[in-house]
């Protein structure tokens, strides 16, 4: 072991975890690709530390490396990892393995497939346990009923016997904590713990890795690409972009006085900071327009009526009914959603997992039957649409789904799924359809030469222009926008939810744009409904939800949001 500690100082003033000129690459069949170059930072003793940047930046490589678990085709071609003064780099997988998860534990992303699905998630934590000497074959379920309960699970041990289906995201996200924290390591890399959590589960869940590495000393490497949760989360921050490391600094003074152009940009673009700073109509070339035309939106909400003559959709007394197995209790999904979508306007539908919002998207899109209650599209009612009607009703109504990795086919080109509605629909010849195309490749801002590609070959928010070509292929008129960036990186976010804004001044759209961020909805939304537990509790103007929430349920929605409380100086805030 290397003494790395400065004369006149003890060991438990070193810092616990020192990166030094890390380099990492992977074999490719195409070569040889550098991920990570140069990357230096220090992670102090009972500290956390944020490493900050979007998909590709090297941040979760970099972490990985840290723990010993970089795939086959990775290694470290340079530099040096110590931790308590240990070179790492290098170190025997036997000697690797007494430090993982012993001294270094990790909490991954995607607790759907970093937990085992046909193992009991009591099993899985008691493995942990017994690999390093935590638990005796006597003790280990009570061990496990312990680490359950530190973090949070009620009715640990009930819920060790179940398996992780039956488990909610912020549940299974739990699981993935206590594994992690099973053996009370003094470093743990949560790497995008809560990125696809709610906000509300997302604050809950951090609240809990801070109470639980408080109590144990435990010294913490968040990895993120939200820079209002790394600032609000971590004392310091690393910020990479493209394998390197481009700026660090205390969190705070990084937020008020960027110096780097990349990190200038995450702060711009970042939701959780700029639902501070931004304005609804923000990407809009007349604000004062759209503000004037959101007014009467929900007018004398509380009473049931409105003043918006000009709705391209009008919903009253909305319900779904769903049986539950083995009970006489019926479930609603929704009931009683009473709203409107004025014409050109955005409607954002907010609300954690189950509030609802879903399901009355997919009812305004005839996907599932509503119970009861009744919904107009340009004054028609959808529940008695015939044959035609619907045809038509199709092709002016389009959905842009979440995920853009399974919303296009693998085996289609761009070509042919930005054309498939053209072809479904028989719109015009196959050279004008061809044309089309093209024309949707310009509106989207992608180059014509990716008509050939797949949308494996393309990145993340590339897949997510496709998908909105394609649903702009009919011209409609209204999109139901479920998520629609949920799955992209602050700075795709924001170039897409822009491109949303652009597209709907130039054709006039409307939106019914579902979100769980409500920063997001800040920047896109006319007006917002929140849901909860299937009922509309809350609707307004986006302004006025914003600054004057009255609902308990949408103040806490909005407290909730990572990074609400700090304010930015140096004329980044307006």
């Amino acid at each position: 072991m290397t003494d790395i500690t400065p004369a006149g100082t003890t060991a438990s003033d070193a810092p616990l975890l020192e990166v030094r000129d890390l380099a990492i690459s992977f074999r490719t069949t195409h070569g040889e690709v550098r991920a990570v170059e140069n990357a230096s930072f220090t992670l102090r003793r009972g500290a956390t530390l944020a490493i900050v940047g979007e998909s590709g930046s090297g941040k979760s490589t970099t972490a990985m490396a840290c723990i010993g678990l970089l795939p086959g085709n990775g290694k470290v071609t340079a530099g040096s990892i110590l931790f308590e003064g240990q070179e790492l780099v290098g170190l025997a997988e036997s000697k690797m393995r007494s430090i993982r998860g012993r001294a270094i534990g990790l909490v991954p992303q995607d607790p759907m497939s970093n937990l085992n699905p046909v193992t009991k998630i009591g099993t899985q934590v008691a493995e942990t346990l017994l690999v390093h000497g935590m638990a005796t074959k006597a003790n280990v379920k009570q061990k496990v009923i312990e680490v359950l309960s530190a973090a949070g699970l009620p009715d640990a041990g009930e819920r060790a016997k179940q398996y992780p289906h039956e488990f909610s995201g912020g549940m299974r996200q739990r699981a993935l904590i206590a594994i992690g924290l099973a053996c009370q390591p003094r470093l743990l890399i949560a790497d995008e713990p809560t990125s696809a959590l709610d906000v509300t589960v997302q604050r809950t869940i951090l609240d809990q890795i801070d109470t639980m590495t408080d109590q144990l000393g435990t010294s913490v490497l968040l990895i993120t690409h939200d820079l209002g949760l790394a600032a609000e989360r971590a004392s310091d921050l690393v910020v990479m972009h493209r394998g390197r490391v481009v700026e660090t600094g205390p969190a705070q003074q990084l937020l008020n006085d960027p110096q780097h152009p990349y990190t200038q940009s995450l702060v711009r673009a970042a939701p959780s900071v700029a639902a501070v700073r931004l304005r609804p109509g923000a990407y809009n070339d007349d604000p004062a327009k759209r503000a004037k035309l959101a007014e009467a939106v929900f007018a004398e909400h509380e009473s049931g009526k409105t003043v918006a003559p000009a709705n391209i959709v009008e919903i009253r007394d909305l319900t779904k009914v769903y049986k539950r197995r083995g009970s006489s209790e019926d479930f609603y999904a929704a009931k009683n959603v009473t709203l409107d979508v004025p014409r050109g306007q955005t409607v954002a539908i907010v609300g954690e997992s189950g509030s609802g919002k879903t399901t009355t998207a997919r009812m305004l899109l005839k996907l599932i039957e509503p119970t009861s209650g009744t919904m107009t599209f340009d004054g028609m009612d959808v529940a008695t649409l015939d044959k035609a009607q619907l045809n038509d009703f199709r092709q002016r109504v389009q959905p842009i789904f979440q995920d853009p990795y399974s919303s296009l086919n693998p085996m289609f080109t761009i070509e042919r799924i930005v054309e498939e509605p053209l072809n479904a629909y028989k719109r015009g010849s196959k050279k004008e359809r061809a044309a089309r195309v093209r024309e949707l490749m310009d509106q989207v801002a992608l180059p014509q030469n990716a008509l050939r590609r797949y949308p494996s070959e393309l990145s993340g928010g590339q897949r997510q222009r496709v998908a909105i070509a394609r649903a702009l292929a009919l011209k409609p008129e209204l999109l139901v926008c479920d998520e629609p960036v949920s799955a992209l990186d602050v700075l795709v976010q924001a170039q897409i939810l822009k491109l949303l804004g652009d597209l709907q001044a130039e054709l006039g759209l409307s939106y019914l744009f579902i979100s769980h961020d409500l920063a997001v909805v800040r920047l896109i939304s006319d007006y917002v409904c929140v849901m909860k537990d299937g009922e509309l509790v809350e609707a307004a103007t986006s302004e006025e939800v914003f600054q004057n929430a009255r609902h308990p349920y949408t103040r806490r929605l909005l407290a909730s949001i990572p990074g609400n409380e700090l304010r930015i100086e140096g004329g980044i805030a307006s």
